[in-house]
């Protein structure tokens, strides 16, 4: 069943060794479309290089909010003219805002606003990462959309409320659940999962981090078990994991708006045995 992983971090060293091996599983696993995104414009290179050998591989680049103090005069301008240098580049991010523990909550604005500009100029979806910020960061696209004119995008790794979901709904984003909706204790998440309208809902794995049950022991995260993630939603949301596969995977083409028609699990299947 075709599947896409709508985050992923595959350019950190844990995966240094043995991306073959990875993208060989993940293919087998149906996995036929894996979106890369970006913690540090400088980590575009490296993105790319990774995207050379794995053609299913899109990208986005951004600044995260954790990384913004290097956040600078140009950085904005960089993360433009790199968004415009690859045609694979279909969102720009992740950004958004991130107040745990966080001492510079003005300059993650600044940048948020900044990536919100670069996204809406050129049509590009955004990847929003917000954690223990959810009333500021829709409180900011809403007056961004007010001021400036439309954005959308995916509140990715979602872990807030039903309430919280609500507001992005209402923004018109899309919500991504990663491996926490499996968890135990995650009630909230679980709740949030049941009410996301069937033409918003994606799924990811924000490998390496982050592994679903039941792979927790697995310390590594990797895209071959968002299927994991598809599945328990499938459960949760009580319907026919075929139908959960067709509608996330839809919701991706739509969102990163891919032209291409959506390739078979087999073709993927097929790649991966040679």
């Amino acid at each position: 069943m075709p599947l896409v992983d709508t985050h992923v971090h595959l350019n950190f060293d844990t995966f240094a060794d043995d991306l073959d091996d990875l993208a060989q599983a993940w293919r087998e696993a149906g996995i036929v479309r894996v979106v890369h995104s970006c913690v540090e414009p400088k980590d575009f290179p490296a993105m790319q290089a990774i995207a050379d050998r794995y053609p299913e591989l899109s990208l986005a680049v951004g600044l995260h909010p954790l990384d913004v103090d290097q956040w600078g005069a140009d950085t904005a301008a960089e993360i433009g003219r790199l968004a415009r240098s690859d045609s694979r580049v279909v969102a720009i991010g992740e950004t958004g805002l991130d107040f745990f523990k966080a001492d510079n909550a003005e300059v993650q604005r600044e940048a948020f606003w900044a990536q919100l500009t670069l996204a809406s100029q050129m049509s590009l979806p955004v990847i929003i990462h917000c954690r223990d910020a959810a009333q500021a960061t829709a409180d900011l696209i809403r007056e961004f959309q007010q001021a400036v004119g439309p954005v959308g995008g995916v509140m990715h790794c979602w872990a807030g409320t039903p309430e919280e979901t609500q507001w992005f709904l209402d923004l018109g984003f899309y919500i991504s659940f990663s491996g926490i909706v499996t968890f135990k204790n995650a009630h909230q998440v679980k709740a949030s999962a049941q009410i996301v309208p069937a033409n918003r809902l994606l799924i990811e794995t924000d490998c390496p981090f982050l592994s679903p049950e039941p792979m927790r022991k697995e310390r590594r995260n990797q895209p071959a078990f968002v299927g994991h993630v598809a599945r328990y939603l499938s459960e949760l949301r009580q319907v026919e994991f075929q139908v959960l596969a067709e509608v996330t995977t839809r919701n991706a083409w739509d969102l990163f708006q891919w032209t291409e028609p959506i390739p078979s699990a087999e073709r993927m299947a097929a790649l991966a045995t040679g």
